[in-house]
């Protein structure tokens, strides 16, 4: 009887160390990253620039990750209200961040009161998609045909040239301190609410120069109706349009970008499974050639190159803002 009851209990301590590891088993693939949608929100409306880049690196996301990533769009407070969301929800790695540089950078260098998280410490960088070049334009018909020639006259005549600027503080505002700051140009700002206004401003005659982006002024230069003085960084599209640095001069202007992030703390093994994924759709060039053709410049940057891009950013903005008024 102890032999039976002994082979009994063997049997049974066999069957339970089966279950277990069954149970073991299916946990670890139930709990493996991802296993449900990831939502990724967009700090911008249906429409803008950082929403068709975040809707077309979802989509390449989704394949490589074999779930879906839904872009949920949060705009508002300067870009940050959807920067907030990330940064105080769930560290599970189903909720990230498509930042624009306004996120993380500009609208904490120039209005740090509306800003209710810190970009640094409650965000972590998970790598940069994509850029938008930014330039300084005048009409075909301008005498200046050159940045050299605009800022001999700007010199000459302090504060004739108004330059239009899509709002006050913005990355546009802040790259014309940066040139009149480099140059000893004296230029007269005009801001508008909106890019859009900013270019109808310059094209009807209201303004002798526009600072922009470029997918905004490209179709006027391809028309002729416009000419690049500078660019923030060189394309090949307009191969005559120098940078700032190209002229001698110690910088090149900011300009905006796009990248993700998750909350600050989520796990190790979460951002091994994201990082890769995110680096293999950003270098995808079915998606690269689609957003090229739509004005951006696709430009993966790691994690710790995002970080070291986000924080010099803020050191250049932080005192042209303050020289402004803004943010004090």
């Amino acid at each position: 009887m102890k032999r039976i009851s002994f082979i009994s209990f063997a049997r049974s301590l066999s069957l339970a160390v089966w279950i277990l590891n069954i149970g073991i088993a299916g946990n670890l693939q139930a709990e493996s990253y991802p296993s449900r949608p990831i939502n990724l929100i967009v700090t911008m409306d249906p429409g803008a620039g950082a929403d068709t880049g975040g809707r077309h690196l979802a989509d390449e996301m989704s394949k490589i990750l074999k779930t879906q990533v839904i872009v949920v769009n949060k705009p508002g407070a300067g870009s940050t209200l959807g920067a907030d969301f990330v940064a105080k929800s769930k560290k599970d790695g189903y909720t990230l961040l498509y930042a624009t540089a306004s996120s993380t950078v500009y609208t904490k260098a120039t209005n740090p009161e509306i800003v209710t998280f810190d970009p640094v410490k409650d965000l972590e960088p998970l790598g940069l998609h994509c850029f938008f070049p930014v330039t300084m334009v005048v009409q075909e018909a301008s005498p200046w045909k050159t940045f050299g020639e605009l800022i001999d006259f700007a010199k000459k005549n302090p504060g004739s040239v108004r330059v239009s600027v899509p709002g006050q503080g913005n990355i546009d505002h802040l790259n014309v301190e940066i040139v009149m700051s480099l140059t000893g140009a004296q230029f007269t700002v005009v801001p508008f609410k909106g890019a859009g206004a900013a270019m109808t401003a310059l094209l009807g005659g209201h303004g002798e120069v526009a600072a922009v982006s470029i997918p905004l002024a490209a179709p006027h230069v391809k028309a002729g109706k416009l000419r690049n003085l500078l660019l923030s960084n060189k394309l090949r599209e307009f191969q005559d349009a120098p940078t700032l640095t190209e002229l001698g001069y110690p910088q090149d202007l900011l300009y905006p970008w796009f990248a993700l992030y998750a909350p600050s703390g989520v796990p190790d093994e979460v951002k091994k499974v994201l990082i890769p994924a995110i680096e293999k759709a950003v270098k995808n060039p079915e998606m690269a050639s689609k957003l090229e053709k739509l004005g951006f410049m696709i430009g993966y940057r790691s994690p710790a190159q995002l970080r070291d891009l986000q924080e010099s950013d803020y050191a250049r903005a932080r005192p042209l803002a303050l020289k402004l008024g803004l943010g004090k």
